[in-house]
């Protein structure tokens, strides 16, 4: 028999495996992406928009949209160093690896063998040699109905929801980021601010001094004096303390220990002075392709759905192969003559007859799995949806606040002018006085705070609306995932 003849079979039988695996078909549903949950508008606020042509905030970088050159360091430094980014692309190589798995077993895992042994023959019990030689392909299941392709797919969409949560998770950092960077710079207001208060407070407790001595003023109004400027140093120490914390959950973010030169500073630029872009906030319906944790959502959707079909192949048969083809010879000098070559394949089917509802019970679980999933997925819009909302409305009414305790701080201002006056002119009493001060400090308080949350709402619009992800390069399959604008 020629080489050609005796390896005919095998051809054969591998264009035949090859043209039943092209004929596979997928027991999966056909993915239908689920339909909104909310509404096709944004709740109507007066919210200021920008003139002229509006690029999506998706589409802003981070680098435009924060300005000031230490923040941008400072995110630069904790997209590098951040521990929960970096578990985060860990998970996206794990990921890549399982589904590299996944695809491996729809393609035969060959071997090479080789073998030798000395026993005695079972008919004259003389010792004998056994050599041999050859590859084989071990219990290769042929995916007719589909299993292992499904159970492919549902690795693939695992491993982009991973690349989706990767990007989801520089969002938040960066929004963490910024707004510990920004409630840093209202800590060194509150405590400039503080810190001028008490400077005046102990000017006014040294005056109250003064008058009590030569007997204008009573004990009283000195005590009520120095009741204001202890509450004022217990202010500016309880500032400082919370100044530190904040310092060190900006250096956790940035994984790192953070350089003086990138902190907000009293001689620097103020709160009040620091903005923001605008942003359009566009139709709901945007959040489905702009936010990574909707995306990442579906692709676990796509995952459940392609899980089901796995499922659905369980009750049909599989069909497995195990083949090999070598040499054998008693002398280890014969193994590549002619005539000591040899094949065999051994394919074999198995079909569920009864398996005490096994089958069945993996089939109901994955088509809950896939509900639980529709209402993540679902739910996850929900919770975009509501964020831009509560930042839009963040944003318009803190604006309109802040004006209005702006306003509340020059009168109040005013008011502690004409209290001075009328108590150097013996009008006013000092309980008087001491309200006046008090209230102005509370009133400027309030209007740090407010703009804090005004700067911070808008720092969680841009978050909402899927800012601080710009992909530079696209990937072209698992293994190479995007590179962060």
């Amino acid at each position: 028999m020629s080489k050609f003849a005796r390896t005919a079979p095998l051809r054969q039988f591998a264009l035949c495996s090859t043209l039943a695996l092209a004929a596979c078909t997928s027991m999966a549903p056909d993915y239908q992406r689920p339909a909104s949950p909310v509404p096709a508008q944004y709740p109507q606020t007066p919210v200021a928009r920008p003139s002229g042509p509006a690029s999506a905030a998706a589409d802003i970088a981070w680098q435009e949209f924060f300005a000031d050159s230490r923040l941008q360091t400072l995110i630069q430094a904790a997209l590098a160093n951040n521990r929960d980014l970096r578990v985060a692309l860990l998970n996206i190589e794990q990921t890549r690896a399982q589904f590299q798995i996944r695809r491996a077993d729809l393609l035969p895992t060959v071997n090479a063998s080789l073998s030798a042994s000395r026993q005695p023959s079972v008919v004259n019990g003389k010792l004998t040699n056994s050599f041999s030689v050859g590859a084989g392909i071990s219990a290769w299941e042929m995916d007719f109905f589909g299993r292992l392709d499904s159970l492919s797919d549902q690795a693939m969409a695992q491993y982009l929801a991973t690349e989706e949560a990767r990007k989801a998770a520089q969002i938040s950092l960066i929004a963490a980021v910024a707004s510990g960077w920004l409630a840093l710079q209202a800590d060194e207001d509150l405590l400039e601010l503080t810190r001028q208060t008490l400077s005046s407070r102990e000017e006014s407790l040294r005056l109250v001094r003064l008058r009590v001595d030569h007997g204008a003023s009573s004990e009283l109004d000195w005590r009520q004096a120095q009741t204001l400027v202890e509450g004022a140093r217990a202010s500016l120490a309880q500032l400082q303390r919370q100044r530190a914390l904040d310092v060190n959950s900006l250096a956790l973010l940035a994984g790192q220990a953070i350089a003086p030169e990138l902190l907000p500073n009293t001689t620097g630029m103020r709160l009040s002075a620091l903005s923001l872009r605008e942003l359009p906030e566009g139709l709901p319906s945007d959040l489905l392709t702009r936010r990574p944790d909707i995306r990442q959502a579906e692709q676990a959707l796509i995952a459940a759905n392609a899980n089901i079909g796995a499922a659905r192949a369980n009750f049909f048969p599989r069909i497995s192969l195990t083949a090999s083809a070598g040499t054998s010879s008693k002398e280890l000098s014969g193994l590549f003559n002619s005539g000591s070559w040899a094949f065999s394949i051994n394919p074999q089917l198995l079909l569920p007859i009864f398996d005490s509802g096994r089958n069945q019970a993996n089939l109901d679980a994955a088509k809950v799995g896939k509900d639980i999933a529709v209402a993540q997925y679902e739910k996850t819009i929900q919770t975009a949806f509501r964020e831009v909302a509560d930042a839009l409305a963040g944003k318009t009414l803190l604006a309109e606040q802040l004006q209005a305790q702006r306003a509340q701080a020059e009168a109040e201002a005013e008011r502690l002018k004409l209290s001075e006056l009328r108590y150097r002119n013996g009008v006013a009493s000092q309980i008087e006085l001491l309200d006046a001060q008090r209230s102005l400090y509370t009133a400027q308080q309030a209007v740090i705070q407010t703009l804090l949350a005004r700067l911070q709402a808008q720092v969680q619009l841009y978050k909402s609306l899927g800012g601080g992800w710009k992909a530079q390069a696209t990937t072209s399959g698992p293994g190479k995932p995007a590179t962060a604008g």
